[in-house]
């Protein structure tokens, strides 16, 4: 009768292990990875090289949460769990989520590349069909003004060329002020006006809550730039990456010999936006003795909360950066 009574107990524990560690919730956990050495993904043809310090950009990993991973993460302090239509549009499935960040991923690549060239010098050409919403935020403003299809010419009177501008743009505002966007539907163009509300991932930025992608769009480089960057996804690497690139371009060495990570979206006219996940970067960046680290204005008083060893510096374009690389150069 004890054997019966032990292996009930051992069937039961096991169903409920196996319960807990394999079947996935409807909930998404984020938890810190680690810090990559731009010079390790990026080759910019006749490269600057000389002793000097190093970029770095920094990654989260987001997964499906199982039920035990679920608690853990809603407990643990330098973790996050989201709801998955707060992390992936409703019509979407994993996969094509997945294309999405690496789009981003690329677009992302592109801007920064032709930014850093034009910082140094050079003429850049851009090619581009536009920018087309996808999907919509349930509940958000967006899906009341727009339709999947749409593509979106100017944002506040700004033409936009790539995905990556239009959410610079709307959060260049206080949340309820309205955004005016020239778009075309169906061969007709449109004017609308749409109230910004709080994002989702922030409740400090203004959203609209539409997923969006850059159509066929290429620069054209004057400079052989490779960039290897495996299964990162996202645009929030857009910063660093255009610094590496100006570092690698120019004599100077921008790091001041220092350890630098950063984080932040850029678009073409070098502005730099929010991004999520900054508390789980932050760990990241600690772990990898980083001692300064470049985040978005928007992302400021997030960042200082979670920083205990790094120095945390708020910049709003290109241009701060770099004016706070030269200071740290010239102490």
């Amino acid at each position: 009768m004890k054997l019966y009574k032990w292996i009930k107990v051992f069937i039961i524990a096991f169903i409920i292990t196996f319960l807990g560690f394999f079947v996935e919730t409807d909930y998404f956990i984020m938890r810190p990875s680690r810090a990559v050495d731009l010079t390790e993904i990026i080759k910019v043809e006749n490269e600057d090289i000389q002793e000097r310090g190093l970029f770095h950009l920094l990654t989260v990993t987001q997964q499906r949460a199982s039920f035990f991973t679920a608690a853990y993460g809603y407990f643990h302090p330098y973790m996050e769990l989201n709801p998955r239509d707060r992390v992936i549009p409703r019509d979407m499935d994993e996969e094509e989520y997945r294309d999405l960040l690496a789009e981003h991923m690329e677009e992302s690549k592109h801007i920064a590349q032709v930014v850093a060239l034009r910082q140094a010098g050079y003429e850049v050409e851009i090619e581009s069909d536009g920018v087309e919403a996808v999907d919509f935020v349930e509940g958000k403003p967006a899906e009341d003004y727009l339709e999947v299809g749409d593509k979106i010419n100017l944002v506040d009177g700004k033409e936009v060329f790539l995905a990556s501008e239009v959410p610079v743009l709307v959060q260049d505002r206080e949340i309820g002020e309205e955004v005016q966007m020239k778009i075309t539907r169906n061969d007709q163009e449109l004017e609308v006006s749409i109230p910004t509300v709080p994002h989702p991932d922030d409740e400090n930025l203004p959203s609209i809550g539409v997923y969006i992608q850059t159509l066929d769009w290429e620069p054209v480089l004057p400079v052989e730039i490779t960039m290897d960057t495996g299964n990162i996804g996202g645009p929030s690497a857009g910063l660093m990456f255009t610094l590496e690139i100006l570092n690698q371009l120019t004599p100077d060495d921008l790091t001041g010999g220092t350890n630098i990570a950063g984080t932040g979206k850029i678009d073409l006219d070098e502005k730099v936006g929010s991004i999520g996940g900054v508390a789980q970067k932050m760990i990241a960046a600690e772990e990898a003795d980083i001692e300064y680290f470049l985040i978005p204005e928007g992302n400021y008083e997030e960042a200082k909360e979670a920083a205990t060893t790094v120095e945390v510096i708020p910049v709003s374009e290109l241009e701060d950066a770099l004016a706070f690389l030269e200071e740290l150069r010239d102490n």
